[in-house]
């Protein structure tokens, strides 16, 4: 049962990494790009915690929190600029 949970969340992260892609290609403004780009931070950062799931290799889970802050800084800071420069 457990198994199948972790390939249903493998199968959902997947499809979210090409929803992104997408909308990263698709994206008419700067600010839907960065969107996107954010987006495909969330799901590469559950993507790093499920594999220190399946891996038991639980020091992963540092490095997607350090991921996970460096990239909501980064959101800041480019939202700053498109917004009125820097």
């Amino acid at each position: 049962m457990a198994d199948s949970i972790l390939f249903l969340a493998a199968v959902l992260i997947f499809f979210g990494i090409l929803l992104g892609v997408i909308r990263l290609i698709l994206g008419r403004t700067a600010v839907d790009r960065v969107a996107a780009v954010d987006m495909l931070t969330v799901v590469s950062i559950s993507l790093i915690v499920l594999y220190a799931h399946v891996a038991d290799r639980f020091i992963y889970l540092d490095v997607a929190l350090v991921y996970g802050v460096l990239s909501f800084l980064g959101v800041l800071a480019i939202a700053r600029y498109l917004e009125r420069g820097l």
